[in-house]
């Protein structure tokens, strides 16, 4: 939980906070400061295992939190040291790692990290170090293969990520066994990165490397580093199947950061019929990085969407040359699928200063150890209190003071923090939700368990998974023989743990036969559907051709004046029931659903105005899925009871759908992208009319659950968003949807808040069993 001091909204403060943004920044749009006081550390002498040579390495003397987590794992214990950004966690785990790599020349240490930017950032601060006979090394998918080996027999401290543990060392452990042998310690970092169905499936990576290791007699500490988190040691624990002793205390300084919430302003409409828009966030935050970097502050705009991140550099680089030319070369966007000589470019020039602002998606909030940033903008509400608080920490990293501006989008969950900034500060972050005993990810992973080794009965406790087990044997895809269960086809089962549907979509310039970058399966059909707008690097090019076998989209460079906009629809019916509550004429639902998407059509906008110039239809194939949902029904008679008329119903349904949508977040660790949702005047399966909301992952990533479990506060929080609106009609503030199939037709805000009153009325406060 951060320490914090609130404020009410005082613009002439605010003006003074933002003072570093230029003169063109405009207090009137800020609607809360929040002052995050700076704190001193509390240093301990090193422990007395830990050797002279690291001590002298590393120059001074460790916070007392460090110390703590680092003599925990030493001792063999495991454990998590979950404090805030730039807390020293990395020292945390070294600490012990390096220590009995410099007393036991024979050990070695594995080291995972989410992401490949985190892991090059750790093995600079290693090699820095001068260590003899550690022999630090990244293994990862932009490793050269001819170095794999080298790495595998001489590397005894390797970096790498749950992918490439799942999809290469495990399945080759044969390969690896002197190391698996060695292993003294397994470090998980950013471990709070791991939820929904990713951190389900590398809880299951984590147990097949545990049993591997103990079969070549390898007994590892595992030693996790997470954010700030509703309750890590737990988290830990079901992540890693192990007892997680968690360290919380964080005796670290921290210099102050003046915490701004913005909201931009509303734009005047030529026709008063049309609801009211608000200025886009994008623009928003372009116009304030491009401030800062006039201002000489060293800045870096988190942005939501890969495309968002394009635009913002793109938009800041344009107001800059024409400010000073030249000056927007100091500026760049930053996102996953970019090539990996692009992504190590860019950092460089971040940290020597040859660049001053960056607009980047969230592959920069995890840990990489960017120097001497003064300010911080996040572009929309990042899905969680854990991700905003990571995003700020990413300035004043050297101690100093630092500034960070949250930017709302014109989005339900956005408006409703920025007015309600008791949301964000003084609360506990969330608790970090995975599930792995979800069928979809546990019967895969028992394959890929049993193509490495036979599973024996004494696996089965350790995977949760004898009736899985017996399931898979049932229907062929194991054999079982006296010594354990084998797997039977060939090769190796085909498993994603990204969720992101199979082999990324390379992206090629179809002129020249160039890479440009790779787009995952799951976003391939909105982002690179046949006459979509795909941005890189600034540059915007045009979809040719998308061929769905092959995993190859073709492109050619344009600068269109309009934006691409798919357009979905969505069938869903009911597969069964877990559990409900019955409130009388209303009845609120957790059970497994089928979900079947297909993407028909795309708008083209005009840039800068949002206007439709068409819709053009799409030929794609469906996509199908069975997930879990939460959904909710109210009888015809309340609905009426409430002045909702039979001719309101669909589109009363449809805005309470969007708003829940939208406030999820708020309440479950998830992003709206996440998450889908249907709604519907009289459903087939519920013969009522009833509104859906689903995990958008196969077998549910427990954000349902979560939204079963808390159903009275997180609707109550959605009709408090959509009342307190100032928009009468309704639009992105609370009831349109940036991602809605249908283009937001149709919809009645007055009626859903009238639906929501009904339900919340009868719906028990407390939470269901």
């Amino acid at each position: 939980m951060q320490d914090v001091t609130t404020t009410a909204p005082d613009i002439p403060a605010a003006r003074g906070a933002l003072k570093a943004l230029g003169p063109s920044s405009d207090g009137s749009r800020v609607t809360h400061i929040e002052r995050v006081e700076a704190r001193s550390g509390r240093t301990v002498p090193w422990p007395d295992w830990v050797p002279r040579q690291l001590r002298d390495a590393y120059g001074f003397e460790p916070w007392e939190h460090q110390a703590t987590a680092g003599s925990l794992a030493h001792d063999g214990h495991h454990v998590v040291i979950a404090t805030g950004t730039a807390s020293g966690k990395s020292l945390a785990y070294q600490m012990p790692a390096l220590s009995r790599l410099l007393d036991d020349p024979r050990a070695t240490v594995l080291y995972l990290s989410p992401t490949k930017a985190l892991a090059a950032d750790q093995l600079r601060a290693l090699t820095r170090l001068g260590l003899d006979g550690v022999r630090p090394a990244t293994y990862d998918g932009d490793t050269p293969r001819e170095q794999r080996e080298w790495i595998r027999q001489h590397s005894r401290f390797v970096l790498t990520n749950p992918d490439m543990l799942h999809h290469a060392l495990l399945p080759g452990h044969a390969r690896w066994a002197t190391f698996l042998r060695r292993l003294a310690y397994v470090v998980i970092d950013e471990c709070h990165a791991y939820r929904g169905v990713f951190g389900s499936h590398v809880a299951h990576v984590l147990r097949r490397l545990r049993r591997l290791a103990a079969q070549y007699g390898g007994t590892p500490t595992f030693v996790l580093a997470s954010a700030t988190s509703g309750d890590p040691g737990d988290a830990a624990t079901r992540l890693t199947g192990l007892p997680v002793t968690a360290v919380t205390e964080d005796a670290s300084p921290r210099g102050a950061v003046t915490f701004a919430l913005w909201e931009p302003p509303l734009l005047p409409h030529e026709d008063p019929d049309l609801p009211p828009t608000r200025r886009s966030a994008l623009s928003e935050t372009a116009d304030l990085l491009t401030d800062a970097v006039v201002a000489g502050t060293r800045t870096l705009a988190f942005v939501r969407s890969r495309r968002g991140a394009e635009v913002v550099a793109t938009m800041t680089r344009r107001s800059l040359d024409e400010a000073v030319p030249g000056l927007g070369e100091r500026v760049a966007a930053y996102r996953a699928g970019y090539l990996k000589e692009d992504r190590r470019a860019i950092e460089r020039a971040l940290m020597t200063g040859e660049l001053l602002a960056l607009a980047s998606t969230n592959a920069l909030e995890l840990g990489v150890d960017l120097v001497g940033l003064d300010a911080v903008l996040i572009c929309g509400y990042p899905g969680t209190r854990a991700s905003l608080w990571q995003q700020a920490g990413r300035a004043g990293r050297a101690g100093g003071e630092a500034l960070a501006v949250l930017v709302a989008r014109d989005d339900p969950l956005d408006t409703y923090l920025v007015h309600h900034p008791d949301a964000l500060f003084g609360r506990p972050v969330e608790a970090t939700v995975l599930d792995p005993a979800n069928p979809y990810v546990l019967g895969p992973q028992l394959c890929c368990a049993a193509a490495e080794a036979p599973l024996r009965p004494a696996d089965l406790d350790l995977f949760g998974a004898a009736e899985a087990v017996d399931a898979l044997t049932r229907s062929g895809a194991l054999r079982k023989r006296p010594t354990g269960w084998y797997w039977t086809r060939q090769g190796r089962p085909e498993v994603d743990l990204r969720g992101t549907g199979g082999t990324p979509v390379a992206v090629v310039e179809s002129a020249t036969g160039r890479l440009l970058g790779t787009v995952d399966q799951g976003s391939s059909h909105a982002m690179l559907h046949p006459g979509a707008v795909y941005l890189h690097q600034g540059a915007s090019y045009l979809v040719d051709d998308l061929d769905l076998d092959e995993a190859v989209a073709l492109v050619h460079a344009a600068e269109p004046d309009w934006s691409t906009h798919a357009r979905d629809v969505t069938d869903l019916s009911v597969v069964s029931i877990r559990e409900y509550v019955d409130a009388g004429p209303v009845g609120l639902f957790l059970g497994s659903v089928d979900v079947t998407s297909q993407v028909v059509s795309y708008q083209r906008r005009r840039l800068g105005s949002g206007e439709v110039l068409d819709t053009r239809p799409l030929d794609l194939p469906a996509r199908e899925l069975r997930t879990v949902a939460v959904w909710f029904t109210v009888s015809p008679q309340a609905l009426h009871a409430a002045g909702v008329a039979p001719a309101d119903v669909p589109g009363a349904l449809h805005a309470a759908e969007h708003a829940g949508i939208g406030l999820l977040p708020l309440i479950a660790t998830c992003d709206r992208w996440d998450i889908g949702g249907l709604s519907t005047a009289n459903h087939v399966d519920t013969q009522s009319p009833t509104v859906f909301v689903y995990d958008g992952h196969p077998g549910g990533a427990g954000f349902a659950e979560r939204a079963y479990g808390t159903a009275s506060a997180w609707l109550r929080a959605t009709r408090e968003a959509v009342a307190s609106c100032a928009c009468e009609t309704g639009c992105p503030s609370c009831v349109q949807s940036p991602k809605c199939g249908n283009g937001n037709n149709p919809l009645d805000k007055a009626k859903a808040i009238a639906v929501l009153d009904a339900v919340l009325t009868a719906l028990p406060d407390a939470p269901p069993s």
